[in-house]
C-alpha cells in the first residue's frame, strides 16, 4: 500500500506541475519520445539504453514520469546443452526439434541444463530527471522499477490476456495460436533455472527496484547543423542494478543523428536514427543469474515522426519507432541444443522462451505526443511482430514537466 501512496503521490505532483505552467509557444527540441524499453523479463533486471534523438540540451531541468504494461508469455521449456564435441557435432547434423539427447548424468553425458518459464504482465514504474548541466551537455538520472501482475481487467486493459486472445480469435492469428487458454489465462508463472542451477521466480504482486541508470548526452555544434538540419548527440551511460537477482554495473555507449525537414506551415517531419552499445555486469556485486551468456548487447534504432502545430504554438505528434536489439545468448549453442517442451498441447510457440534467447529481438511502436512550451504527453503502442513474446504487447503513457523555481 505504501508503494501506491507513493507513487500516486509522485503522479498528483506531476499533474499538479503541469496544471500551474505558464502559457507560450512551443519549440520542439527533435523527436522527444517517452522511455520504451521493453518489459522484457532479462532486460528488467538489467539497465538498456533509450536512444536520444534531441536537437539540444534540455533548457530547463525535466522532470518525467513513466508507466508501461507488457504481456510476456513463454511456456515452460527445458535446455540441454551437451559439453562432449562428439555429441555436439553429432547433434548439429540433424535440425533441431528432431534431436536425440539421452541425459543420464554429468559423468556419462556431461551437459549444462536450463528452464524457464514466463506469464505474466509487467508492469514498469520509472521517474526521471533530466539536467542541463553546459551549453552542450545534459544529464539525465532515472529510477525504474517493476510489479509484476497476472494481468486481470481493469488495470490491464490493451496487454490482458483476455485482449490478446479476443484478437487472436476474432481479428488474427486464429484460436490460442500460443496456449494462452491451455494454460489458463490471467495468472502469473515467472521461474527460470540458469545453468549455473540458481532459480529467479516471482510471484504475483511482487514488486522490486531494477536499479539507477545515469545518462550523460553531449550535443557537438557543426557548421552544417542549421543549414541542413542534421543534428547529433552522443551518450556515455552508466546503470547501476539493484535487484537481488542481478546486483551488478552495466557500461554503455550511443550515437545518434536526427535530420529534420520544416515545412512552410511550420509542421515538421524528423526521421532519426541511432545505435548503442551495452557491456552487461562488467562489475558484479554479488552471485547474479546467468542473463544470457553474450555480454555486449547491441541495439539498433530508426524513427520517423510527423509534427502538427496548432494556432496557438502548441504540437501534435505522430511516429513510428522500429528496434532491433541483438540475442542473449551465443547463436553458436543453436548449433547442438535440445529442446523439451509440451510441444504436443499447444499449436505454436512451445519453444519460444529458449530459441528467442538466440536471436535478435525486433518490434514497432507507433506514438503520439501532445507537446505545449516544455510539457509533454506522450502515449505508445509496441508490438512485437517476430512473436517472441516478450513482450506480445506492450503499452505506455509518459507525461514530462518543467520542475519550476
Amino acid at each position: 500500500m505504501k508503494k501506491i501512496l507513493l507513487i500516486s503521490f509522485l503522479f498528483l505532483i506531476t499533474l499538479q506541475l503541469f496544471a500551474q505552467g505558464k502559457y507560450s509557444l512551443s519549440i520542439k527540441n527533435g523527436i522527444d519520445n517517452p522511455n520504451m524499453q521493453t518489459t522484457h523479463h532479462f532486460g528488467i533486471f538489467s539497465s538498456r539504453i533509450q536512444q536520444n534523438f534531441k536537437k539540444r540540451p534540455t533548457n530547463k531541468t525535466t522532470l518525467s514520469f513513466n508507466y508501461a504494461s507488457g504481456n510476456n508469455f513463454q511456456p515452460f521449456v527445458e535446455t540441454h546443452l551437451p559439453s562432449d564435441p562428439q555429441v555436439r557435432e553429432a547433434l548439429s547434423q540433424v535440425i533441431w526439434f528432431q534431436r536425440r539427447f539421452d541425459y543420464i548424468d554429468q559423468e556419462t553425458t556431461p551437459a549444462e541444463y536450463f528452464n524457464i518459464v514466463i506469464d505474466a504482465v509487467i508492469k514498469e514504474i520509472r521517474v526521471g530527471i533530466t539536467l542541463p548541466i553546459a551549453k552542450k551537455h545534459e544529464l539525465n538520472v532515472s529510477l525504474r522499477s517493476y510489479l509484476i501482475t497476472d494481468g486481470s481487467y481493469p488495470f490491464s486493459l490493451f496487454t490482458s490476456d483476455e485482449t490478446i486472445e479476443w484478437f487472436h480469435s476474432n481479428i488474427a492469428g486464429g484460436e490460442d495460436p500460443f496456449g494462452r487458454r491451455f494454460y489458463g489465462l490471467n495468472q502469473v508463472n515467472f521461474s527460470y533455472t540458469d545453468r549455473n542451477g540458481n532459480t529467479l521466480q516471482l510471484d504475483k504482486n511482487d514488486f522490486f527496484i531494477g536499479g539507477l541508470e545515469i545518462n550523460h548526452h553531449f550535443y557537438p555544434t557543426f557548421e552544417f547543423n542549421q543549414t541542413r538540419n542534421l543534428y547529433f548527440n552522443f551518450g556515455s551511460h552508466l546503470g547501476i542494478n539493484t535487484s537481488k537477482f542481478n546486483p551488478s554495473l552495466d557500461v554503455g555507449v550511443s550515437a545518434n543523428v536526427l535530420k529534420q525537414f520544416k515545412f512552410k506551415n511550420k509542421n515538421e517531419l524528423d526521421i532519426a536514427t541511432g545505435a548503442n552499445l551495452l557491456r552487461k555486469n562488467i562489475i558484479d556485486f554479488d552471485e547474479v543469474i546467468d542473463l544470457g551468456n553474450n555480454k555486449f548487447l547491441v541495439t539498433l534504432e530508426a524513427d520517423v515522426e510527423f509534427t502538427k502545430y496548432t494556432q496557438k504554438g502548441n504540437y501534435h505528434a505522430f511516429g513510428l519507432n522500429y528496434q532491433i536489439q541483438s540475442r542473449y545468448n551465443k547463436q553458436v549453442e543453436t548449433d547442438y541444443y535440445k529442446l523439451l517442451g509440451d510441444w504436443q498441447a499447444i499449436n505454436a510457440g512451445w519453444h519460444n522462451g529458449v530459441t528467442r534467447l538466440y536471436v535478435p529481438l525486433s518490434n514497432w511502436s507507433i506514438i503520439y505526443t501532445y507537446g505545449r512550451d516544455n510539457y509533454r504527453l506522450a502515449l505508445y503502442l509496441k508490438q512485437d511482430f517476430s512473436v517472441n513474446n516478450a513482450p506480445d504487447i506492450q503499452t505506455g503513457i509518459n507525461l514530462s514537466v518543467p520542475v519550476l523555481k
